[in-house]
């Protein structure tokens, strides 16, 4: 069964396209189960990230799976159809090597994207969607991640979403040391926004996440203060820097919620950076006065001028990946003779029960050892070869010329003087 590689990702669609078919943690696992569900599909894995949603298929024909992506998100076919890429078998396998290599992100060499696509693959296990063909490519995926960071210096000049908000916010702020910033989130992206503006010392740091707990731990490590989302009405006007990350499948600060903000600091600038996809803060909220938000594809140029990444260590991490996709494609194609090799395999085993049966026969008949061993071996050789004879003299000329070089090539035979 072929194998494909379907999705969008930053490069072939904006963020308000991105955000509509985005996958939340919670809802994988009945995605997945729903997908191999469908008639023609037999393993799946999803990646969800805020620059790319991709599926990763087995099955007969890719159009079924980008129908099920569409009902799935209840999206329109004629405003997601111009930003999908669908990637055949050979095209599948290097995307994939690429894609966990850091080759395809928004930030070329980070290394986020391959803790994301470990766990989309153990989503998939969990939800009994991941088979032999998947399992293997994805183990050959990592394996081959591991070389490309281990052998080349690709992410030696990436620079991280985290470090990109920094040198925006510091294009608005002439010191980050005067301005209070508030992180929304406790997941790994804000982990490192923590990081990243931890280091400029702003005048003070405050978590708000769903669960406190999560938040607190979080905030312990940057002496920083946590608070609940609920909380977010009555304090969001303290806040000069806001950055915001978090799984929310709506809006966390919508656009009455920020208007009455400004207007409680009479109109002193905020500066946002959305790094959630789908988006924490409402579109809406950019025709503010006195707002700057930024979402993931406004950091892209920041992230794009800091890409010196040498020629030669990108031409290195390329060559190394078409080489093991050429090599895990040569392990696909040798899976599609197994059949052929079974029944051959049971074919001859059968011939070889009944010769055995004939010999135990002869000898408990009282037949001499070797006349029996004889004509067991006489009888397999004629057994094994009446197929290959048969098929010979019923031949066309034609296909009897083909058959003859293919017996010559397959036995090794001599060739004919």
């Amino acid at each position: 069964m072929p194998l494909y590689a379907l999705g969008l990702n930053h490069a072939t669609a904006p963020v308000k396209v991105r955000e509509q078919v985005a996958f939340q943690p919670d809802t994988l696992g009945a995605a997945l189960r729903d997908l191999i569900a469908q008639p023609s599909v037999k393993e799946a894995a999803i990646l969800s990230t805020c620059n790319r949603t991709e599926v990763y298929f087995s099955a007969a024909e890719a159009t079924p799976v980008e129908r099920w992506l569409e009902s799935f998100h209840r999206v329109p076919s004629d405003s997601l159809h111009p930003y999908v890429y669908t990637l055949p078998q050979d095209r599948a396998v290097s995307h994939a090597f690429r894609v966990a290599s850091g080759l395809d992100s928004m930030v070329l060499g980070e290394p986020q994207i391959l803790g994301q696509m470990k766990q989309a693959v153990r989503s998939a296990e969990a939800a009994g969607a991941l088979g032999l063909i998947l399992n293997r490519l994805f183990q050959r995926t990592f394996a081959v991640a591991k070389d490309v960071r281990t052998n080349t210096d690709i992410g030696s000049a990436s620079i991280s979403m985290a470090a990109a908000a920094v040198k925006l916010a510091e294009r608005i702020y002439p010191s980050l040391a005067e301005q209070h910033l508030l992180l929304i989130g406790a997941g790994e992206m804000i982990d490192l926004a923590a990081t990243h503006f931890a280091a400029k010392n702003p005048k003070s740091i405050t978590v708000a996440n769903r669960t406190l707990e999560r938040g607190e731990q979080l905030a312990a490590r940057f002496g920083a203060s946590a608070i609940t989302l609920n909380e977010l009405p009555d304090r969001l006007a303290q806040f000069d820097m806001i950055v915001t990350s978090t799984a929310s499948s709506l809006p966390i600060l919508g656009k009455g919620l920020l208007e009455r903000a400004i207007k409680s600091r009479r109109h002193t600038p905020m500066f946002i950076v959305d790094l959630a996809v789908p988006r924490d803060v409402e579109p809406e909220v950019a025709e503010l006065d006195d707002i700057f938000l930024y979402s993931v594809d406004d950091l892209a140029n920041i992230v794009k001028d800091n890409l010196q990444i040498r020629v030669d260590s990108l031409a290195q991490a390329e060559a190394l990946i078409a080489e093991q996709a050429q090599s895990f494609l040569r392990w696909l194609d040798g899976r599609s003779v197994i059949p052929t090799l079974t029944a051959l395999q049971g074919h001859h085993e059968s011939l070889r029960a009944a010769e055995v049966e004939r010999a135990r026969k002869l000898l408990a008949g009282g037949a001499a050892p070797e006349q029996v061993i004889e004509q067991l071996a006489r009888g397999l050789t004629n057994k094994f070869l009446h197929a290959p004879a048969q098929a010979l003299t019923r031949a066309g000329e034609a296909e009897r010329t083909q058959l003859l070089a293919m017996l010559h090539h397959i036995y090794q035979l001599p060739d004919d003087d």
